[in-house]
């Protein structure tokens, strides 16, 4: 059971560390997890995407080759890292942030930055919503290790309030296949 997932998006939107966290997440459940991360010279504002591969079995190789999930936070982000997107593979998008869609038949659409602003009051929290919606998306480790590896990573001040972005991305997944569902019956 090999899983790779490329989070993408520009500097200062939290993509690596959400990367980490999840990769953190998947060692504790038992798996083997490699993270790798790269950005523009710009410290906010550049090209930035991480990758992690998540696997029942060694890893000798940190490099996705045909990611399963595509998180993309920006336009930029999305136009430059889905085309390797598996057949079958999710791209997830900040629905706000990327308005024109890819053409892949897998696509979820959420407000996540939009989400971090009105639920939890700052964009900051964008990289923890969307983590909580590639917890979900992915069912790869259980949501527990997920919350442990955050808060195990965030400042302890902010500890409730990423918990609370956490569950915000994860019933986003849900929200948004009701209404998916609701549009098609």
């Amino acid at each position: 059971m090999r899983k790779q997932l490329r989070l993408s998006g520009s500097g200062g939107q939290g993509v690596i560390t959400a990367a980490i966290i999840f990769a953190e997440a998947a060692v504790s459940e038992g798996f083997d997890a490699v993270q790798s991360q790269s950005y523009g010279p710009e410290a906010r504002g550049g090209a930035s995407k991480s990758e992690v591969i998540i696997d029942d079995g060694k890893i000798f190789h940190p490099h996705v080759h045909c990611p399963d999930v595509v998180l993309a936070m920006t336009q930029k982000a999305a136009d430059k890292y889905f085309s390797d997107l598996s057949s079958d593979g999710i791209l997830l998008l900040d629905s706000d942030l990327v308005p024109n869609v890819p053409d892949v038949s897998n696509v979820v659409r959420i407000p996540i930055t939009r989400l971090a602003v009105e639920k939890l009051g700052k964009s900051l929290f964008a990289n923890i919503v969307a983590l909580g919606a590639l917890a979900h998306l992915t069912n790869l480790v259980d949501f527990d290790a997920v919350k442990k590896a955050v808060a195990h990573r965030v400042p302890s001040h902010t500890i409730d309030q990423n918990m609370q972005a956490l569950q915000i991305g994860w019933d986003a997944v849900e929200d948004f296949y009701n209404y998916e569902e609701k549009i098609a019956g």
